[in-house]
């Protein structure tokens, strides 16, 4: 892992370059949450409903949504957390980072964009003083499930989110199977 000065905000790895989304994004972000949707209602039982644009806004506002480019291209976005307590319950209180919406751009598709933001996320919970790095993902998605253990994550269960206007509307009435890596 190559590291840049936090104040430039970059971190490279690989081919890649991980950095905060900014205003100008949104779109893109937005284009590639609707191109998400099509690819999960083709290839799965669920699939997120569309975001509210406050919401992408917000985490913009607080340096939360992230992209990866490559060759100068958008192929990738995500979003962060510091704190999840509707899904997370007690576990809220640890001092964790939280990985959102992970999406990846089609025509990038094949580059295994979750081991560079796992790595990614290391290093910025180790700069950060964070014990954690959590996930979720739909309770019966197992693709997910057993990609998410390879890179070390602790699979913790099952639960069923709390009913909350706070959380985007597809987690209405789901099971979300959780995901921890200690740093």
């Amino acid at each position: 892992l190559i590291s840049i000065p936090k104040k430039h905000n970059i971190t490279y790895l690989w081919s890649m370059q991980i950095i905060k989304s900014t205003a100008e994004d949104i779109n893109v972000i937005f284009d590639l949450y609707d191109k998400a949707i099509v690819f999960q209602k083709v290839n799965s039982t669920q699939h997120w409903l569309p975001f509210e644009r406050s919401l992408v806004e917000k985490e913009l506002k607080e340096d939360r949504q992230w992209k990866i480019m490559m060759n100068g291209d958008v192929a990738c976005v995500f979003a962060i957390a510091f704190s999840d307590p509707f899904i997370w319950k007690e576990k809220n209180s640890d001092s964790a980072i939280y990985i959102h919406r992970i999406v990846t751009n089609p025509l990038f598709r094949g580059n295994n964009f979750v081991a560079g933001i796992v790595e990614w996320a290391k290093h910025f919970a180790r700069e950060n003083y964070l014990k954690y790095i959590r996930m979720d993902t739909w309770g019966d998605n197992l693709k997910l499930k057993e990609h998410y253990l390879k890179f070390g994550f602790n699979y913790l269960g099952i639960i069923t989110p709390e009913k909350t206007d706070q959380l985007p509307s597809h987690y209405s009435s789901i099971t979300l199977a959780l995901f921890e890596l200690s740093v």
